[in-house]
């Protein structure tokens, strides 16, 4: 099947033949029982079910999981198909309680789910975990219904493994634009104004409206079908887990759990079944050594959706920059 043709502004992270053979090479395989040291910051080309009794207990400070939705989709040659609600928790189960117990005393896990399998998900993590909360984070597209409200909210469930878990509320606060600014003695009042508009910083909740889910034109988006924004993963790793701590992922995917811990200087571990998947997890873990920026973070907070005029220009100029260099490159030649 010849490559799909794409325009000439995509910027959608590819693997070329070469590049395949290059970060296959750099890929970890789980065959025996492995210690933490052998886990830090390395993606498992491997089968969940076949390596995950494999790995450290009580080792992890954070995990993030992203599991096959109770849908029929397919994951690059690997397929899910839909269950009714009974079948669907008997998958949970069968290895949910496996995953937990990687978890450290006082850590944390997220897991992603959306209307259909919510419940089912909720189900399955209390029996193992206290549930703290549920974060609603809106997609901003899907397609629409004629006889049904559109689908583009999706939810994670945020739980932890005892009452003593880490939570940094203030490295995920929000910067809003102020509508109304409301003044004390002539002076702002709990908001700053600068020459870009008028912004407060404010306190998250549970319902996230300020996520773009990746496309063409990001600089982090993959032909994963079912890709996180790393605006989103950036929240969840920030809030639940310490600086140098470790963020495991057991359905990494194209490895945005792994590519945000990094650029947010923790440690990263993932598996993953898919080995193309793997191997974009690998190139985008070797783009971030020299680009740590996150779409809608910067200078330690959190941008509302289309409000970070200066990291537009910033990505402006780099994409500039980026195209001078490759005409004296092309000349050179």
């Amino acid at each position: 099947m010849p490559e799909k043709e794409r325009a000439p502004r995509n910027r959608t992270i590819t693997l070329s033949d070469s590049e395949k053979e290059l970060y296959k090479s750099r890929l970890a395989f789980a065959t025996g029982k492995m210690s933490l040291k052998e886990i830090i910051n390395k993606t498992f080309n491997n089968d969940l079910f076949e390596v995950i009794d494999l790995f450290p207990e009580k080792s992890v400070d954070l995990m993030i999981i992203d599991p096959p939705y109770n849908l029929d989709k397919n994951f690059g040659g690997y397929r899910f198909s839909k269950s009714d609600n009974d079948t669907y928790i008997s998958y949970l189960r069968s290895w949910f309680p496996k995953v937990v117990r990687l978890l450290k005393s006082n850590g944390s896990l997220y897991i992603c789910g959306d209307w259909r399998c919510t419940a089912a998900i909720y189900q399955v993590v209390s029996e193992y975990l206290i549930v703290r909360n549920r974060i609603n984070w809106q997609r901003e597209k899907g397609r629409g219904a004629k006889k049904n409200w559109k689908n583009c909210t999706e939810d994670i469930w945020f739980a932890t493994v005892s009452d003593d878990y880490y939570f940094d509320v203030e490295s995920v606060k929000m910067k809003r634009r102020v509508i109304a600014p409301y003044r004390e003695d002539g002076k702002p009042k709990d908001w700053i104004e600068t020459g870009e508009g008028n912004f407060r910083l404010t306190y998250p909740s549970n319902f996230w409206d300020d996520i773009t889910v990746p496309y063409w034109s990001m600089p982090e988006n993959t032909d994963h079908p079912t890709q996180k924004p790393e605006k989103l993963i950036a929240k969840l790793i920030l809030a639940s887990s310490p600086a140098g701590g470790l963020v495991f992922d057991p359905f990494l995917g194209s490895g945005t759990t792994s590519v945000v811990a990094k650029k947010l200087g923790r440690n990263y571990c993932g598996i993953e079944i898919n080995t193309d998947y793997c191997c974009l997890a690998e190139k985008r873990l070797e783009l971030a050594e020299n680009d740590k920026r996150i779409q809608g973070y910067s200078d330690g907070v959190f941008w509302e959706r289309n409000t970070l005029s200066y990291q537009k220009r910033e990505d402006i100029k780099r994409s500039k920059k980026y195209s001078e260099e490759l005409v004296l490159f092309k000349k050179s030649r």
